[in-house]
């Protein structure tokens, strides 16, 4: 197994090191990040000229992506016109933990990047709870009690839920639970979700109900219906009709050895939607003016901010390589048919 992991990990590196590039290219072609730093008045030519050899955008893209990746002092320009090239400073390369430094607010994009990421994690997180719990708990009931009164309730829900778009479901909660609920004078939810304004946990759980409702209710529809599938193609096996022949307890058979079974499939799912997390969630965030990861990606986007965008980029692509790598260790525990040697 130790074997297995190491080669794993040693054949991620040049994986990475091919989607870094791929991504620094595409985001170079993406057009001129200079364009938008005066804001409403653009910088003058010369000033903008005098930028791009600061910020070394007059080199080569793939002397760019080296110097992105390895660090260098190469960052020397006229800062003044005098003729003379002073140092703006060193970079020590992504290799070596510095992802360069952001053109917007001129801090290490590291730092902006791990400011967000907390808040991040804490709403996927909580939504993925929400919908593992629920999906799971909807998924077995809709397959043991396929086509009753309660199967056809809980699969009509979920057509209604997966079908709507994730903006309309984020202002349809806004609607009903608080504008509506503010006009009842019942307890509302703020539609502007800032956790720096919550000062007790209580609080906090209030602030974030809208945006974790939004995320969950979609993909509590889509997983419910994954596992209903496949606990009905495992019920059906013929090893589940020999259990039951031998009077084992329907509640040990469903739990001890379809659920298991009917799990593999489903953590390849999740595998590759954990990842994702670190992304964040662009629409309910922006909608909600959540401070995490996704609401940070569009506004770097929209100012081309490299440094963030990449730093952001990576950090998802890192996470997709070792979450995979989990993914397959988890298959060993759930099937010890499997193994790798």
């Amino acid at each position: 197994m130790g074997r297995y992991i190491a080669r794993r990990l040693l054949q991620a590196i040049p994986l990475l090191l091919i989607v870094s590039l791929v991504i620094f290219v595409l985001l170079q072609s993406a057009g001129d990040p200079l364009a938008t730093l005066g804001g409403r008045l653009p910088p003058r030519p010369e000033d903008r000229e005098r930028l791009r050899r600061q910020l070394g955008l007059d080199q080569p893209v793939l002397t760019q992506y080296a110097y992105w990746l390895l660090g260098n002092d190469w960052t020397r320009f006229d800062m003044d016109g005098d003729g003379v090239a002073e140092t703006a400073g060193t970079r020590r390369g992504v290799l070596r933990g510095d992802f360069g430094t952001s053109i917007v607010t001129r801090q290490p994009a590291i730092d902006i990047i791990l400011d967000r990421l907390p808040n991040t994690l804490i709403l996927m997180g909580t939504s993925e709870v929400l919908i593992l719990s629920f999906a799971l708990l909807i998924g077995v009931i809709s397959a043991v009690r396929q086509y009753t009164m309660l199967d056809n309730i809980l699969t009509g829900f979920s057509f209604v839920t997966f079908s709507t778009p994730i903006f309309l479901m984020a202002f349809g909660l806004m609607y009903i639970f608080a504008v509506k609920f503010r006009e009842w004078g019942l307890p509302y939810f703020p539609t502007i979700s800032n956790p720096a304004q919550a000062k007790t946990l209580g609080e906090y759980i209030w602030i974030m109900t809208l945006p974790v409702l939004t995320i969950a209710l979609i993909s509590i529809a889509a997983y419910s219906r994954y596992i209903r599938s496949n606990m009905l193609e495992v019920i059906n096996s013929d090893y589940i009709r020999t259990a039951r022949a031998k009077g084992i307890s329907e509640r040990a058979i469903l739990y001890r050895h379809a659920f298991k079974n009917a799990a593999l499939p489903l953590a390849t799912l999740i595998g590759l939607d954990l990842p994702f997390m670190l992304g964040g969630a662009v629409v309910t965030e922006r909608i909600f003016a959540w401070p995490g990861m996704g609401r940070l990606f569009i506004d770097h986007l929209g100012r081309l901010d490299y440094s963030v965008l990449m730093g952001l980029l990576m950090l998802i692509t890192v996470a997709v390589v070792l979450f995979q790598l989990l993914t397959d260790l988890v298959y060993t525990w759930l099937d010890p048919r499997i193994r790798y040697t």
